[in-house]
């Protein structure tokens, strides 16, 4: 396998003029450590409690060649070039990226340089940092002119076509010119092959611009972490509120990246939760198919029965056109049946008269569903109140480390490098109980857990049948005895749930709470059902039209 050095993401690099020596920075220097230290004070006082960080900057990454890959084509781009691209990209749609190039005005290669060169302006700005990136591909920018001469010579590609468009891929996803490091310092040399959905996205002509930080160990490793803390990446930050709002996780680097246009378009990935919530809390779109609608292998697992990837972008089309390069069988993936060989998606114009969707009375008093439940009356939809209960199952988190304990060791066996020193949960709390203050600083209360479960085959087999019967039979019911196609719920909040019954979710930009906070509504529905979720979502997108992009960030 071909071996790059990792180009990372700086922090604050108009003010970093020195370079590291090789290895792993222990220390900050004192002009970043000084604005941290003001940062984390001010954060010490908010009413959250999450929000109580206690550092934001990663102790783990490499200085020294920060830049230098793109140094020539980011000298070469003016702030004349860079206004002017900006008019042309920022807050654009893939149809409409794809049109400026047809028309002349826009290359891949200047797409792709633009985004570089914006990922480095605003991480250098100490007033707009967000730590969503960890990574960058040295290759990006060469790929680009490569895909240009191909476009030359063939002719326009469609508009709806990934062909030529830059990607984010989350850290736990498999990317051969890249390490895959879910976040941690123990596999911050896991050099491994491409994901099955990495080639898929290459085949089509995706652009692979980097991997974006996360949740560490999609957010399955501590108890007292906020969401998006990882020891690779550091602090994730959300674009509409670095000192407000956290970003929802685990996939936060893919959320907050998108928010603030560091790409087109992201590659999430979700156990519970983890594509909805960053989703959600970013103002953007994303997608948690069913699980084997998209293949997993390749990526870095918390449980085989519920993990999935999953779309992210800022419009129901962009993620369409996301998953649509993703899809293909993979024989490798037991959860995968036939039926994903051909499930393409399509963007249709679908009436929304007697489309019938079930609303919850607990969101009585939430002004940004109720606002959209109005708005959705007025243009035909049928809702009916239904009544549900969202609980979580009181074995939840036994069952998801039941499954991690065995399924990373099985990961790690088959995808890791040879310079990774792990192979099981057990190896990952030595590994990290070596320098507890570097690896793992708010502890590691998730790994203990694990290394304690003592179950049976037998008895983790069972605990999943019970799992699974539990989710299935609560929405399964629902559903038939409401007569709804789909669900309406908030942010994350029925994740779990869905999760446990295979179901699909959709969630979409609600809008804002009095204090500037994104909320998403999220459609549910059943198995395999993920062109009704896109059919009925592209209305309600429409309807209520609530993205708008984050102030700070033009």
């Amino acid at each position: 396998m071909k071996r790059n050095r990792v180009i990372f993401l700086s922090h604050l690099i108009a003010i970093l003029s020195l370079t590291f020596s090789q290895g792993f920075a222990a220390e900050l220097p004192s002009s970043i450590s000084e604005i941290e230290a003001q940062m984390l004070a001010l954060l010490g006082q908010h009413s959250d409690k999450n929000m109580h960080y206690k550092l934001l900057y990663s102790r783990s990454i490499e200085k020294s060649l920060l830049w230098e890959p793109f140094q020539d084509a980011l000298d070469g781009l003016s702030e004349a070039d860079y206004m002017r691209l900006r008019g042309l990209i920022v807050e654009k749609s893939i149809v409409e990226l794809q049109e400026a190039v047809n028309s002349g005005e826009l290359s891949y290669e200047e797409l792709v340089t633009f985004y570089i060169y914006r990922i480095r302006r605003m991480e250098s700005d100490g007033d707009r940092f967000i730590n969503g990136v960890i990574s960058l591909n040295p290759e990006a920018i060469e790929r680009a002119r490569q895909l240009d001469e191909i476009r030359g010579t063939n002719g326009a590609f469609a508009e709806n076509s990934i062909f030529g468009i830059p990607v984010l891929l989350k850290d736990n996803i498999g990317f051969a010119n890249l390490p895959t490091t879910a976040g941690a310092v123990a596999l911050s040399e896991n050099y491994t092959n491409n994901a099955f959905i990495t080639n898929r996205l290459i085949e089509q002509g995706a652009i692979v611009l980097g991997k974006a930080n996360l949740s560490e160990w999609a957010y399955f490793f501590c108890r007292e972490c906020p969401s998006g803390y990882s020891a690779v990446g550091g602090q994730t930050l959300n674009p509409y509120g670095r000192l407000d709002f956290g970003t929802g996780g685990s996939s936060s680097g893919s959320g907050a990246s998108l928010a603030a246009n560091y790409a087109a378009v992201a590659v999430g990935s979700e156990t519970s939760g983890s594509i909805l919530s960053p989703s959600s809390a970013n103002s953007l779109v994303g997608l948690k198919p069913t699980t084997g609608a998209l293949s997993r292998s390749g990526v870095v697992p918390i449980s085989s029965t519920l993990d999935t990837v999953g779309p992210m972008g800022r419009s129901v089309a962009d993620v369409v056109t996301l998953f649509n390069a993703m899809v293909g069988f993979d024989g490798e993936d037991p959860a995968m049946p036939r039926i994903s060989e051909d499930l393409q998606l399509s963007i249709r114009q679908t009436p929304a008269d007697n489309r019938r969707l079930g609303v919850l009375p607990v969101y009585a008093d939430n002004m940004q569903y109720q606002n959209a439940l109005r708005l959705l009356t007025q243009s035909g939809f049928d809702l009916q109140e239904v009544d549900f209960k969202n609980e979580r199952h009181p074995r939840f988190s036994e069952f998801l480390g039941a499954e991690m304990k065995r399924d990373l060791a099985i990961y790690l066996d088959k995808n890791a490098s040879a310079e990774v020193a792990i192979d099981s949960i057990s190896a990952l709390q030595e590994f990290n109980l070596l320098d507890l203050e570097m690896r793992a600083p708010y502890g590691q209360a998730l790994v203990d857990f694990m290394v304690d479960l003592d179950l049976s085959q037998p008895e983790q087999e069972g605990l999943r049948a019970d799992l699974i019967a539990w989710g299935r039979t609560h929405l399964d019911r629902l559903f038939a005895e409401s007569d709804i196609e789909i669900l309406l719920g908030v942010n994350n909040h029925q994740a779990s749930i869905a999760a446990l019954a295979n179901y699909p979710a959709l969630t979409i930009p609600m809008g804002y709470e009095e204090d500037g906070r994104p909320a998403g509504l999220t459609l549910i529905a059943p198995s395999f059902q993920e062109q009704l979720l896109v059919d009925i979502g592209l209305n309600i997108e429409q309807i209520l039209a609530a993205r708008r992009a984050p102030t700070n960030y033009p």
